[in-house]
């Protein structure tokens, strides 16, 4: 086929998919030519710069910096939301967020644990909406969700609601997170119903994590599911940054190992991940350190959080990358 030739017939499939809408195959039996003809010329089209594409990124999408986590992270995905630095506003904001990709990801027979006592995953379960796409799935509480009879929200009936939404099948964990002693976490381990929820922990195809500080939020401060004061010294002495279900992480990623981990009912650091899909969803600038100790252990590989922890999380990455120790490591591997 002549230069000209192949230039024109390139044109006019170029219009006809782009401008008239017509898919490849209704270009295939217009033009009398073979499919991937057609694709070969659209895709020259682009090469040859008659069809060019422009992505207009509205206001308030992050793009560029939901792939700059991707990267710097090693993440599955992340999704940024553009929130000011007003706690209470970034919890509605995350929440919103977290429920449009849980409704929009959620497959056939998921099963998916739930962090309960974070207030991003309760404005998640507020902001959601029924969907039809999770049959034969189930939801499961992983950290315990019995809490004090004062309590704004039971943890129980916020992961009761999420099951409703889904159509989901539930399985709780009817214990505290935190109890007095490990000798009443043996007692109540031994429980039928809490044994059900903890064997079902290694199936876990999804899990909905909150990440906190060393610093109880005020909603897992007011369930009593809380160490003491100077049990919360003794963490940050030995380096803890942040929890996911109350299982502490120093700045690196590493478990902090104390023996109050004896006194807490929820899924451990390694079984979560085992999990194909861990969605974290925190932000503000209280929960950096415990944000950025996650994403260094890799405990989680997905990533919701606000445009400022976001731009904090890459600059702060770029910084440790250009450093000399960093540059001597990467020669060392070379």
């Amino acid at each position: 086929m002549a230069r000209l030739d192949e230039l024109r017939l390139m044109v006019k499939v170029a219009r006809m998919y782009y401008q008239q809408g017509l898919t490849q195959n209704e270009i295939m039996d217009r033009l009398h030519i073979h499919q991937s003809t057609v694709s070969r010329l659209l895709k020259r089209a682009e090469r040859e710069g008659i069809v060019r594409v422009v992505i207009s990124v509205p206001t308030g999408i992050h793009a560029d910096l939901e792939e700059a986590l991707q990267s710097a992270y090693g993440l599955k995905d992340a999704v940024v939301v553009d929130s000011g630095e007003d706690e209470d506003q970034i919890v509605r904001d995350l929440g919103a967020a977290a429920a449009f990709v849980l409704e929009n990801t959620v497959k056939p027979g998921e099963v998916i644990g739930i962090s309960c006592w974070s207030a991003a995953l309760l404005a998640m379960v507020d902001a959601m909406h029924p969907t039809p796409k999770a049959p034969g799935s189930r939801v499961v509480q992983i950290l315990g969700g019995v809490g004090s009879p004062g309590a704004p929200t039971h943890a129980t009936i916020m992961t009761r609601r999420l099951a409703a939404l889904l159509g989901a099948e539930i399985t709780p964990l009817p214990a505290p997170g935190v109890v007095g002693s490990p000798q009443a976490r043996r007692v109540l381990m031994q429980d039928p119903f809490v044994q059900e929820a903890v064997r079902w922990f290694k199936s876990l195809t999804l899990a909905l994590v909150g990440i906190g500080s060393v610093e109880p939020s005020k909603m897992l401060a007011a369930s009593g599911n809380v160490f003491s004061s100077e049990e919360l010294k003794l963490l940050s002495s030995k380096g803890a940054v942040g929890d996911i279900c109350l299982r502490f992480f120093d700045a690196a990623g590493r478990p902090v190992n104390t023996r109050l981990n004896e006194r807490v009912i929820s899924i451990e650091l390694e079984q979560l991940r085992q999990v194909p899909r861990v969605i974290g969803v925190a932000g503000g600038r209280r929960k950096f350190a415990a944000i950025r100790g996650a994403l260094a252990g890799k405990w989680i590989n997905v990533l919701i959080t606000d445009r400022l922890t976001a731009e904090r999380l890459i600059e702060q990455r770029s910084v440790a990358a250009a450093a000399p120790g960093a540059a001597s490591a990467r020669r060392g591997k070379l």
